[in-house]
């Protein structure tokens, strides 16, 4: 497996409860848990909520970000987890996020960010993640 210094996840939301959706403070809640629970430390957050409906939103962590857009009227959200570092899972942030927001289905792609040959790090460096930040 080749090294890397981030893990991004880019994944749709389809069939979603429409209400939670468009809820700027439960989501704002909600993705502020996924990082803690993804093992990110939180920076700071922005929300915003649309008229007549919407919201995007990111939580800034030491490790990156998550994002999120949603359209509450088509049941879809948008969702970037993007996390560095081997103590962070993205993966833990989409199942909780999967479960939260009642997604029916799902499509989801995982890119490694900063390939350490690409970039010309040592395969057997340690990771470059410094606590507090990337």
């Amino acid at each position: 497996m080749r090294k890397s210094l981030g893990r991004h996840l880019i994944a749709e939301f389809y069939d979603c409860d429409r209400q939670a959706l468009d809820d700027v403070n439960f989501i704002e809640q909600k993705m502020r848990e996924a990082a803690i629970i993804a093992g990110a430390t939180i920076i700071n957050s922005s929300f915003h909520r649309f008229l007549p409906h919407g919201v995007s939103g990111v939580v800034i962590i030491s490790e990156s970000h998550l994002t999120i857009h949603t359209w509450p009227e088509y049941g879809y959200a948008a969702i970037d987890l993007f996390t560095c570092g081997e103590d962070t899972d993205p993966w833990k942030a989409f199942d909780f996020l999967k479960d939260v927001f009642k997604a029916k289905r799902t499509q989801v792609t995982e890119h490694a960010r900063g390939d350490y040959s690409t970039i010309g790090i040592p395969a057997d460096a340690p990771h470059k993640l410094v606590k507090g930040g990337v």
